[in-house]
């Protein structure tokens, strides 16, 4: 009969395993347990789910009364959450400290520095997080009441409804002598009103756990709280409204009619980011090189045009492409064949190994009119999404959506989507090395998908002048996602600008440009995530050119062994694919373009 091994005894043959391996080498193939695990995983798993704990236990219930799995809202710290997630991550920094670096494989000392970065990260951001509370405490001075009365329904602690309901009266009083001090303020910064908004929100939240806890259950409790708990919860409501309205974005820029509201981070916080994301430019230079390579697109942009019979005058030869469009109800077949053209190529010249399920079971569906108000285009990950016009839109709409959904636009921008982009990534990213997914950056998200469009450019996948066109188009616009996102986030530019530039430079429709540069600032994304898409693919070619252009790795090596490294920084990649001397201190250096060629 057949004896399961103990989990012990697994534990000490990967650890075995992993004392007895020695790196070879560069460029070469991991020990198959490296492809899942290092010395540091246990670590990183237990630090994730520590700190998951942490915001489960201290942030409030938003009860699932159709089954036993409970859901938690997603709210703002509050001083308790926000202390103990300072003193666990600290407490990590310390376990870290005590790791004998040294020791460590190249697998090892990536995921140490990558697990210290983002500790680092978090904790700079819980600072950040406490000295905007601080300021705003004397307009929310009421909520140590509703934190308190929260900390005991932790733990069900029995509650004379009488007394709470006296409680959520004075909480009542004071809330309405701190709006009344808010409301009289001529504004306040954006991140501050925002701040007391959430805040609001996040009592607005945690008092309600409170109240659904103990209401209908304990009967002096259902006697005496429900009147003044509505009252409450609607004035939180009120004062939460009356916050963001007050706020103001501290910057020189005039209203600009686009109604596009967001909030410039500013050169400073820009450069933080940067850091954080192990790119070592400033904003200015990245600017610079986001120019260089428009330059390059230009050039190009005008062969092709040249090659159309338009001559210099690329935007009638764009505009022969965008009029390309499928006639209406046949946009899924063309994303089909478009997929198929990208796959056949890719296989056809060995670049990477694609497994057969991830083939079989990549999905699609269509686009909401809503979504399609701030994606124009189509998207990708498990599934991909098709953006293009229904019914229920007007003329003019759909005209441009399916003119910005063209074959020659669409065209160099399925296999980013699909595979071997998104959802390659989506499939392998969660069966390799998944418990680096905290450490996932838009750098790799972005980076790989937009490389294979750069990778596919120079090996010809664009044939005829028209596709050239199309995959220029998408090009263009990456690098004026550079352009335009820094330029407001330094306070040069104002939406409106933004849009312009979209229409005027990279050649747009209106609409679609409207719908980019309100996606990329209304706050669902990281300030950086624009950048991304060109300054990960651009460090992801000069990687390429290091190992594959150099001889020491197949294109098929490269990309296999990149992607199963997860979603890490690319420098981190380097780092492992080259077995680069580490520090425990590591900071980010890599220059990955050269700004002389």
């Amino acid at each position: 009969m057949f004896t399961t091994p103990s989990k012990g005894y697994f534990t000490l043959l990967i650890t075995f395993s992993l004392t007895i391996y020695a790196f070879k080498g560069k460029a070469q193939t991991p020990n198959i347990l490296y492809e899942q695990t290092s010395e540091t995983a246990g670590l990183i798993t237990r630090y994730g789910q520590d700190i998951s704990a942490i915001k489960d236990f201290y942030s409030p219930y938003n009860v699932n009364e159709h089954a036993e799995y409970q859901y938690k809202m997603d709210v703002l710290n509050s001083p308790e959450q926000r202390k103990r997630l300072t003193e666990v991550n600290n407490d990590y920094l310390k376990q870290l400290d005590k790791t004998e670096f040294s020791a460590l494989s190249i697998y090892g000392k990536v995921d140490y520095i990558l697990l210290k970065k983002k500790i680092n990260f978090e904790l700079l951001g819980l600072k950040k997080e406490d000295e905007q509370y601080k300021q705003i405490t004397k307009y929310i001075s009421f909520a140590d009441g509703i934190y308190a009365l929260e900390q005991k329904r932790r733990r069900g602690t029995y509650l004379e409804g009488e007394k709470v309901a006296d409680e959520l009266n004075t909480i009542l009083k004071e809330l309405k002598t701190d709006s009344s001090t808010y409301h009289n303020l001529q504004g306040l910064d954006m991140p501050l009103a925002k701040m007391t908004r959430d805040a609001l929100l996040g009592l607005k939240g945690r008092l309600k756990d409170f109240y659904n806890f103990y209401n209908t259950y304990d009967p002096n409790f259902t006697w005496w709280v429900p009147e003044p708990y509505k009252v409450l919860d609607k004035a939180l409501q009120k004062y939460s409204d009356l916050a963001i309205s007050k706020g103001k974005i501290n910057t020189t820029q005039k209203a600009d009619g686009s109604g596009i509201k967001g909030v410039p981070i500013g050169r400073q916080e820009l450069i933080n980011q940067l850091q954080a994301e192990m790119i070592p430019y400033t904003p200015e230079e990245l600017i610079k090189l986001a120019n260089k390579e428009f330059a390059w697109c230009d050039k190009e942009m005008l062969k092709a045009s040249q090659e159309m019979g338009f001559g210099n005058d690329w935007k009638k030869a764009l505009e022969k492409v965008k009029n390309s469009y499928v006639p209406v109800g046949h946009q899924p077949a063309l994303i089909v064949k478009l997929y198929n053209d990208a796959i056949s190529f890719i296989k056809e010249r060995d670049l990477i190994t694609i497994p057969p399920l991830a083939e079989e079971t990549w999905g699609m569906v269509m686009m909401s009119p809503e979504r399609q108000l701030v994606n124009p285009f189509f998207t990708g990950g498990k599934e991909i999404s098709i953006s293009y016009p229904t019914n229920t839109m007007q003329l003019q709409d759909r005209l441009m959506s399916m003119r910005g959904n063209n074959p020659y636009f669409s065209r160099g921008t399925v296999q980013h989507e699909l595979i071997p982009g998104h959802n390659l990534q989506y499939f392998m990213n969660s069966r390799y090395k998944s418990y680096r997914q905290d450490f996932t950056t838009p750098f790799a998200i972005e980076g790989w998908a937009l490389y294979w469009e750069l990778l596919l450019y120079d090996k010809g996948f664009a044939k005829t002048p028209e596709e050239r066109v199309g995959m220029l188009f998408w090009r263009m616009h990456r690098c004026a996602r550079i352009i335009f996102s820094l330029n407001y986030h330094l306070g040069n530019w104002t939406p409106q600008q933004c849009i312009d530039f979209l229409v005027d430079r990279v050649g747009h429709e209106r609409a679609n440009a409207e719908g980019e540069v309100r996606r990329s600032f209304k706050g669902d994304y990281s300030p950086l995530y624009q950048v991304a898409y060109l300054l990960g693919g651009l460090q992801l070619m000069e990687l390429k050119k290091e190992m594959v252009d150099s001889g020491k790795m197949t294109y098929k090596q490269f990309h296999d062994a990149a992607i199963k490294e997860n979603l890490i920084p690319v420098e981190m990649l380097r780092a492992t694919l080259t077995n680069q001397p580490l520090s425990k201190d590591f900071t980010t250096s890599w220059k990955f373009y050269d700004f002389n060629k």
